[in-house]
């Protein structure tokens, strides 16, 4: 518990001195944020569950915040909702970050990474018996992801594809993928009715599928990637950090918080995801899967660059950073480095 002490004491005194407003104005007093389908976003359900944006905000004076939460099937929706201001924070896949930032650096809407939430494996299941790998996929196969061409997975598939077929070859697969929220496909593949045989997808609908007779795996993200990398970042605009110093600074404390709890705490992790998603499976379940060592959950981002690289060099994106560094907000590194050094002591 002093570790867990130091931790906050250090990340609180970090994020202020980055967060400090230039001078005194009225804040909003609602914020809006978004999510999409999983265990990925496990951070998002303990922050809401436990009011935790509310809590670090009344601890900055601010009384009575409005929160409101949305859940939506896909990053391009949320992404639009970001640039129209009808979200101030959205957590998305990875790669939903550079295409966003490469459009609007430099306005006053744009679009940045506020933290990092998860890096967790992608599985492209299939019910399919003669698929081994994406070599054997042919136009009998369908693969259900939550947007075709713009979802991390179908970027992680297009990676997937130049590495086994050559970058000119980097869209072969598209034509066989299909829009649908991960419990919706989930539920596609399962019937074993339909067009829909595949699905790529995460946890806790890849290890659900997965223990149905025929299903199993042919691709694994990390292996694509070369290893672990963020799955899923939290976007925020220029305009709310500039203008809600405070409000952002809760925000990022309570994300801090929710990470340390999953950590520290998986069982009540684990019920809070089941209350929220209003799920039926069971705490153990959860709580196995929260436990995998694969799975990590930490607000500091990771090997971002093995994304927009791939991105830019397929042309993607046009515009790419001097480091990946710049398509964040600053206060996340120094969240980062106040955890270590609490940790160290």
């Amino acid at each position: 518990m002093k570790t867990k002490g130091l931790f906050f004491a250090a990340l609180l005194a970090a994020v202020a001195g980055t967060c400090a407003p230039p001078a005194a104005h009225a804040e909003a007093d609602e914020i809006r944020i978004a999510r999409q389908y999983g265990i990925g976003y496990l951070p998002l359900a303990v922050m809401e569950h436990d009011k935790l944006i509310e809590k670090h905000a009344s601890a900055a004076g601010i009384k009575d915040l409005k929160v409101t939460w949305s859940s939506f099937a896909g990053a391009n929706v949320m992404n639009d909702a970001l640039l129209s201001n009808s979200l101030d924070f959205a957590a998305v896949g990875t790669t939903s970050l550079p295409v966003m930032w490469s459009k609007t650096a430099g306005s006053k809407q744009e679009v940045k990474g506020v933290c990092a939430i998860v890096s967790s494996p992608l599985f492209l299941n299939t019910r399919n018996p003669d698929v081994k790998s994406i070599r054997d996929l042919t136009d009998k196969d369908r693969i259900a992801l939550p947007a075709v061409k713009v979802s991390i997975q179908a970027i992680i598939l297009q990676m997937a594809a130049a590495k086994e077929f050559g970058d000119d070859q980097v869209n072969k697969l598209d034509r066989l993928t299909i829009s649908r929220a991960h419990p919706d496909a989930m539920a596609a593949l399962l019937s074993g009715k339909g067009e829909i045989n595949g699905h790529f997808t995460w946890a806790p609908f890849q290890y659900r599928e997965l223990e149905a007779p025929g299903v199993h795996t042919i691709l694994n993200s990390y292996d694509v990637l070369g290893g672990p990398a963020t799955t899923v970042v939290m976007l925020g605009t220029r305009r709310f950090h500039e203008e809600n110093p405070k409000l952002y600074r809760a925000f990022l404390e309570a994300a801090a918080e929710a990470t340390a709890i999953i950590k520290q705490d998986k069982r009540h992790a684990a019920q809070v995801y089941l209350d929220t998603t209003k799920d039926k499976d069971s705490v153990d379940n959860i709580v196995k899967m929260l436990s995998d060592p694969q799975v990590q959950y930490t607000t500091l981002p990771a090997n971002i660059s093995r994304y927009t690289d791939f991105m830019h060099r397929m042309g993607i994106i046009k515009k790419v950073p001097d480091s990946w560094q710049d398509m964040f907000f600053p206060e996340v590194f120094a969240l980062g480095q106040a955890g270590a050094t609490a940790a160290a002591k």
